[in-house]
C-alpha cells in the first residue's frame, strides 16, 4: 500500500514538473516578439494625440510615414526628438508624415515632455501597448520607415541622428 502512494505521488510530482517546465518553456521563447518585416504591409492602427485629434495609419495612404516609438524616460529617445522635429518641419510638406507613439505613460508626462522640448508633431500614447506588440517593439527607440503605399521599407532601433532622421524621411519622401 506504501508503495503504490509512493509511485502515484511521485507520478503527480512529476507532471507537476513538467507543466511548469513547459509554462517556463512558452513563457520565454513566445516572449520574444516578432518585428513587422520589412517589405510586409504595415499593420493599421488609430490612435488619438495629444490634441484630441484621430490618426489611423490607413489615411496616410500616398504619403511617407515616419513612426516613432518612444517613452519620456528613455535618454535616446529624448536625444533624438528635436532631429526628429526638425526634419518634421523640413518634410511635412514634401508628402511625409511624422507619426510618434510614447508606451503607456501619462498624458501629464508626455505633454510637460513635449512642451519642454518644443515638440510639435503629432504625439500619440499606447496606452495599452497594444499597437507596441502588434508592430513587436523592444527595445525604444524604434522606427518604421512607411512608405505611401503602406509597405515597411525599414526598421531601426536606437538613436537617430539628425542625419540619419533626414535620410530616412528622403527614403519615404513619395
Amino acid at each position: 500500500m506504501k508503495k503504490r502512494r509512493l509511485v502515484i505521488r511521485s507520478i503527480i510530482l512529476l507532471l507537476l514538473g513538467a507543466a511548469v517546465v513547459y509554462t517556463l518553456y512558452q513563457n520565454f521563447t513566445n516572449d520574444t516578439k516578432q518585428k513587422v518585416a520589412v517589405g510586409a504591409q504595415a499593420p493599421d492602427f488609430a490612435l488619438v494625440d495629444m490634441q484630441g485629434k484621430k490618426h489611423q495609419l490607413s489615411d496616410y495612404r500616398g504619403q511617407g510615414v515616419f513612426l516613432n516609438f518612444w517613452g519620456t524616460w528613455c535618454p535616446p529617445c529624448k536625444k533624438e526628438m528635436p532631429y526628429i522635429n526638425n526634419q518634421y518641419h523640413q518634410y511635412k510638406d514634401k508628402g511625409v508624415q511624422v507619426l510618434t507613439v510614447d508606451i503607456q505613460e501619462s498624458e501629464l508626462a508626455v505633454n510637460q515632455f513635449a512642451e519642454r522640448l518644443k515638440l510639435d508633431f503629432p504625439i500619440m500614447i499606447d496606452t495599452d501597448k497594444e499597437v507596441m506588440n502588434t508592430y513587436g517593439i523592444d527595445p525604444l527607440p524604434a522606427t518604421f520607415l512607411i512608405d505611401k503605399n503602406g509597405e515597411v521599407v525599414n526598421y531601426y532601433t536606437g538613436e537617430l541622428t539628425e542625419e540619419k532622421v533626414r535620410e530616412f524621411m528622403e527614403k519615404i519622401k513619395p
